[in-house]
């Protein structure tokens, strides 16, 4: 389901992850959770979204997150 509803292209928000025919990225989907906003809220704010647009974005967040690696450095003086 996410590859239908995100895409990347570089002429749109310079090619961060957007909901297919929106400017709508899925860090500004991920930002309003985090400030408190609810699905619900969301999709009332923006009617373009669709609950399973809206679902796909926190897949793909999801999947991304799933994938990071993290390097502890240790610089020394």
């Amino acid at each position: 389901m996410m590859e239908e509803w995100i895409v990347s292209r570089p002429e749109v928000l310079g090619g961060k992850p957007c909901i297919r025919g929106t400017r709508i990225s899925v860090e500004f989907l991920m930002e309003l959770l985090a400030s408190g906003a609810t699905h619900d809220e969301i999709l009332k704010g923006y009617p373009q979204l669709t609950r399973q647009s809206l679902q796909a974005a926190f897949e793909y967040a999801a999947r991304v997150l799933k994938n990071e690696i993290v390097w502890e450095l240790q610089i020394s003086a």
